[in-house]
């Protein structure tokens, strides 16, 4: 098996030297430099060790033991560390700072502050580098996610509308306003599922847990507000939808299933329209 550049790999130590190891994969004959810095005594010739491979100052592929904020295919959320003639180089975690030639930024960047970036391999110069364009690494597949789907999300832009998001490191998405019930950022990378895939191959996706999980969880939640204010509460399902947000951080189509569920288990009263109360 080749090393893959940018990636972790599996290799073999094959021979000690003065200034580090050197690895190559099973069946091989290229060999990979780890500096002495990320060695440790335990390591025998023989051993297999995981390590990500990147490009040294000189362009020559290295291993460490350290592993990048982002690898080759992956999107994240980098800090720039400095900006030069060829372009800005971002902190990715690695003693080499990640290059975003000019010609991958969107504007140009500026030092100190964050951007979404894709990290690639450049064909042209076989260097890993990052692009800001992240658009045109998006969407080269048709979804064919099934409602509810878990999936990872990377929140990447604030809209009107909520907030834009890469799905599975594939695809476009979006989580809207009404529907985000905790505190969310740029660059966060977190659990969600699917809620619809839209005509224009675009994806509607929802944060926590499915519906059914939700709407358990949410229903426990009640009943614990309950029992602290004395088995009642004034949350009804005629309720507005800030005040329940407010108190459970849910949509109310969620707050009205968890009460219909709660009905229906014979633990709560709705007879009367002003409260909520814990059936005796």
């Amino acid at each position: 098996m080749a090393i893959e550049l940018g990636k972790i790999n599996t290799l073999v130590v094959k021979r000690y030297v003065d200034f580090g190891l050197y690895l190559s994969a099973q069946d091989d004959d290229i060999e990979v430099l780890m500096p002495r810095r990320y060695t440790s005594r335990d390591m025998r010739v023989g051993d297999l060790v995981d390590v990500f491979v990147y490009n040294d100052s000189e362009d020559r592929m290295v291993a460490t033991t350290e592993k990048p904020y982002a690898m080759v295919g992956e999107f994240a959320l980098l800090r720039v560390n400095s900006v030069s003639g060829v372009g800005a180089f971002l902190d990715w975690g690695l003693m080499k700072d990640l290059l975003v030639p000019f010609r991958e930024q969107k504007m140009r960047m500026i030092k100190g502050r964050s951007y979404i970036v894709y990290v690639y391999v450049d064909d042209a110069s076989d260097r890993i580098v990052a692009s800001a364009k992240i658009d045109k690494f998006l969407d080269n597949k048709i979804p064919s996610f099934k409602p509810y789907e878990e999936v990872d999300i990377l929140v990447v832009q604030r809209t009107d509308l909520g907030y834009k998001v890469i799905v599975n490191n594939l695809f476009s998405g979006m989580i809207y306003h009404n529907q985000i019930f905790q505190e969310i950022n740029i660059g966060d990378k977190m659990k969600a599922h699917i809620k619809a895939l839209r005509p224009d191959g675009k994806i509607d996706v929802i944060i926590g847990s499915s519906e059914k999980n939700r709407v358990h969880e949410l229903a426990d939640s009640i009943l614990s507000f309950m029992s602290r204010n004395h088995g009642e509460m004034r949350i009804t399902d005629a309720s507005s939808p800030d005040e329940i947000k407010a108190i459970f951080q849910c949509s109310k189509k969620d707050f009205k299933k968890a009460l219909g569920y709660l009905f229906k288990q014979h633990l709560i009263d709705l007879t009367d329209k002003e409260f909520v109360k814990l059936v005796k």
